[in-house]
């Protein structure tokens, strides 16, 4: 999230090439033209372009409407489309439309025809709450592919956020109204998969890539076996599906009720089970300003996370650690890691002096409540219990790692809080995702990002969403450091989307990142003054406890 704010402009900047330097470039999609533009030498961008009707009006709240057609002879493509509806968290998705279900798609310039490219498909983060595909701009992914002789496509596209994305509720689950993102991503993938030959791609290799909620969202799309007949290969970069707290749509009912009361025109029927009709009426200007009311100054105070929809053919048919013991997952090669301080940019609250000891303690309760049905109330504090003496106030074991005693002028809590969630939510998930897969034998690979951020407070550490800018190639850090590492790092996700192995001969030499396997527990540490192979033992006792007691933390 803390990403999306400070480098989104930095990401855009490719798109902002002079269209008069380059030929507009055309591609035939059915009976429509659509025309792009050149974004830099070799490199071809189409943007704004449906893969969905737009989900407004009656189709608010509904199953997105997949495009097989377009109704156009000419479209202009090109330019991303609006940002779905979100808070005003990120300037550069200030611009919002809940018409915003459209895809975009970087290319080499150069087609030689009958090759089909392997195909990048990145899904955005943010919480559930904000991001879009405008502030990931691949045209140096593509463009470093070329560099290195491996062309492939590079391919975005906006999703459904907040309670328009994830409605929860009684009557959301009457209805059988959840997960509605999910449902986006789904024919998103389903759109590329139908449509990319046109832009020279091939649909049998495509790639899913996401971050923080993005890969959480993979994570729980690959939960379901059909989705190995669409992706082959998938790389979560700090997130998998057991990373939020799952609940059922009825024991999140009183967060649909206030949501609902912060529509003018629909408050009084908040509380009457059936709020869909009259929201589907409302106009988007009212939506929009109810997002703005409802959400205010801290916007993720509420959690808007997928919704468990087991028993009705749902996507998210049960909590995630269930399905790994079970084995009855998506079984596709992948690679996963997290950065070496995920949790910092998630402690705000402990920041201030008033934090105490029992508020962390609470809020750790909070989050998980009510506990699932057997496990009782009394069980759910016992486990919160034990989970903080694993964790002591002690803040050379805190977070940010390896800064010994130093508290940054914060209270010692703030690294316990921060070691906290930073492994319930990444790197525990990280770890049993891992395992599971290497017990079934699934082809993976981990990492373990740990390049110093200069640009970063202190306190921060290496955070959340630190590994972004070097995935697109676009880091601020420009030391000799920084630049080699983004070079490998390039490498190795350009690679693995060509033959799912991240150790082709191309490119920057590079250390051979080794399977992950049962017998084999290394992960890639990820920093360009200090690559190596580590063993993914670190809290071993901590994360083994948050594994071993997924239920009672509902993932």
């Amino acid at each position: 999230m803390g990403y999306l704010l400070k480098t989104a402009t930095n990401l855009a900047i490719g798109s902002c090439v002079a269209l008069c330097a380059f030929a507009a470039p055309e591609i035939q999609l059915g009976n429509t033209t659509f025309i792009g533009r050149a974004v830099g030498p070799g490199v071809d961008f189409f943007g704004g372009i449906p893969f969905a009707a737009p989900p407004i009006g009656a189709l608010r709240f509904q199953s997105p409407l997949l495009k097989k057609s377009h109704n156009y002879s000419r479209f202009d493509a090109t330019d991303y489309g609006k940002a779905c509806l979100q808070p005003p968290v990120v300037p550069d998705l200030a611009d919002t439309s809940e018409d915003c279900l459209t895809v975009n798609v970087h290319r080499p310039e150069t087609e030689n025809p009958g090759e089909r490219l392997p195909v990048l498909l990145w899904v955005y983060g943010g919480g559930f709450l904000i991001g879009g595909a405008r502030v990931y701009n691949g045209s140096e992914i593509v463009a470093h592919s070329i560099r290195r002789g491996t062309p492939i496509i590079y391919v975005n596209f906006n999703y459904r956020l907040g309670p328009l994305g994830y409605p929860r509720g009684n009557e959301a689950h009457q209805k059988r109204r959840l997960n509605l993102a999910l449902e986006d991503i789904h024919a998103a993938l389903k759109w590329v998969y139908a449509n990319i030959h046109a832009f020279g791609g091939d649909k049998h290799k495509i790639t899913i890539f996401g971050e923080s909620a993005g890969g959480m969202n993979i994570g729980i799309l690959l939960l379901n076996r059909q989705f190995e007949r669409l992706v082959r290969g998938a790389i979560f970069q700090s997130g998998q599906a057991s990373g939020p707290p799952a609940f059922k749509a009825s024991e999140r009912e009183s967060i649909w009720q206030d949501f609902v009361r912060s529509v003018p025109s629909c408050a009084t029927v908040a509380s009457s089970g059936n709020t869909f009709g009259c929201l589907q009426n409302v106009s988007e200007t009212e939506m929009a300003s109810a997002y703005m009311s409802y959400f205010g100054a801290d916007p993720f105070s509420v959690p808007w996370d997928p919704i468990l929809d087991h028993g009705r053919g749902g996507l998210l048919p049960d909590f995630a650690s269930t399905i790994y013991k079970d084995g009855s997952f998506a079984k596709i090669p992948f690679i996963s890691g997290t950065n070496l301080d995920e949790g910092t940019i998630f402690a705000g609250a402990a920041r201030s002096p008033n934090f105490t000891q029992t508020d962390l303690k609470d809020f750790l309760i909070a989050t998980s409540s009510p506990p699932i049905s057997d496990i009782p109330e009394e069980a759910l504090e016992e486990s919160v219990d034990k989970l903080l003496k694993l964790y002591p106030d002690t803040p050379a074991l805190g977070s940010p790692y390896g800064t010994g005693d130093e508290l940054f002028g914060l209270p010692s809590i703030y690294k316990r809080t921060a070691s906290i969630l930073g492994d319930l939510i990444f790197d525990a998930p990280r770890r049993q995702w891992m395992e599971a897969a290497a017990d079934n034998g699934v082809t993976g690979y981990g990492y373990l990002f740990t390049q110093p951020q200069p640009q970063e407070s202190p306190e921060s550490g290496v955070p959340h969403g630190a590994e972004i800018p070097f995935v697109y190639g676009n880091t601020l850090d420009m030391s000799p450091s920084a630049v080699r590492l983004k070079e490998m790092m390039m490498d190795y996700w350009i690679s693995f989307a060509v033959s799912l192995d991240p150790n082709d001969d191309k490119g920057s030499k590079r250390p051979i990142w080794p399977r992950y396997t049962k017998s084999n527990r290394g992960l890639l540490h990820l920093n360009g003054n200090d690559m190596k192979i580590v063993e993914d033992d670190f809290r071993k006792h901590q994360l083994r406890f948050l594994m071993s007691n997924s239920l009672a933390f509902r993932r």
